[in-house]
């Protein structure tokens, strides 16, 4: 089936769909719903009484997936990740633009099977790493161009959660960072050493980037939420708080001493930058610009090839852990 790809002139509403209408597919129907020049025209998910909640929560219509995509230009796909293969080829075969949630799909065959599918039908196919827009991640991206980064350390901790059907944590939360990390760094990611515990809900690695190392540590067994990243380099040091989307530059770290009433007392003082960050929503830049590439007929912003290269990585890391357990922290 050819695609119906609007061009950047064209006038006429985007039609658009989300397939899987749990936490984040309702957020996604959400955002498009407050897009100008877009018309949500379908939801649909296999819980009947969900889609129709979201159908009428946002004024559309809630109905199976062969007539959303009968309708659909483009589509969301936010189904749990088994699914993903079945649920982005059916619409990748009727000629609808994709974007599915990370990740890609559950393997490498899979996911490089969507990817030459997208491609032979002259399809957008962008994968859903939302912290690539993040707009603190936008910042750091401009700024690791001018430095001799040295090493990088990402934190994605939080309590447990209440859903069910969540894949492991590395496959739900590491693979944030590795996206991350491999915008941001040169060169292929070669895992380390990787280790688990609290039954896989507690997981800390180590890859190397040609001479920069990275560290990364997932949980869901932290009683307190924490998304930072911190990129150690020569000149400086860098942190990000996804968060509150904030960055902070630490440069000319001083160490002195120095006398007060008659006492010598120790003191390091440094610079510190503090970025001017336009703040948004991540997932509202993240749909803007998945349209922006089906009107314009380019490569989005997060590729498939992306996806594989963060799966591939997780599924090294996954395999490491295996074979190096560990009664580490839980909380």
């Amino acid at each position: 089936m050819t695609a119906r790809s609007p061009s950047k002139t064209d006038s006429t509403p985007i039609r658009v769909g989300v397939i899987g209408v749990g936490a984040m597919g309702e957020n996604h129907a959400r955002v498009y719903s407050e897009l100008s020049h877009v018309e949500l025209v379908a939801v649909t998910d296999l819980d009947a009484a969900s889609a129709q909640a979201t159908a009428t929560q946002f004024e559309t219509e809630a109905v199976p997936l062969e007539k959303a995509l009968e309708r659909c230009d483009v589509v969301s796909v936010a189904v749990p990740t088994p699914a993903h293969f079945e649920t982005v080829s059916a619409c990748l075969e009727a000629g609808v633009h994709v974007l599915v949630e990370k990740p890609i799909a559950k393997s490498i065959d899979e996911a490089e099977t969507l990817a030459r599918i997208a491609r032979e039908r002259e399809l957008v196919l962008q994968v859903g790493h939302i912290e690539r827009f993040n707009p603190a991640v936008q910042g750091v991206l401009d700024l690791v161009e001018d430095l001799e980064v040295i090493a990088v350390d990402a934190k994605r901790l939080g309590p447990p959660v209440e859903r069910s059907g969540l894949d492991g944590v590395t496959y739900d939360l590491m693979v944030h960072d590795i996206d991350v990390l491999n915008a941001i760094l040169e060169g292929t990611p070669e895992p380390l050493t990787a280790a688990s515990a609290a039954d896989g809900q507690y997981a800390s690695a180590t890859i190397a980037y040609g001479d920069v190392v990275a560290s990364l540590t997932a949980s869901r067994v932290t009683q307190k939420k924490i998304r930072k990243l911190t990129v150690t380099a020569r000149e400086c040091l860098v942190e990000v708080d996804y968060l509150e989307q904030s960055i902070l530059i630490h440069r000319d770290s001083y160490p002195a001493y120095v006398t007060d009433n008659g006492q010598n007392r120790y003191r390091h003082e440094s610079v510190i930058e503090r970025p001017r960050i336009d703040n948004g929503e991540p997932l509202r830049h993240e749909l803007e610009s998945f349209l922006e590439a089906v009107r314009n007929g380019t490569e989005p912003q997060v590729t498939a090839e992306d996806g594989i290269r963060a799966v591939e990585t997780i599924q090294q890391l996954d395999r490491l852990a295996e074979q190096t357990p560990t009664e580490g922290p839980t909380q």
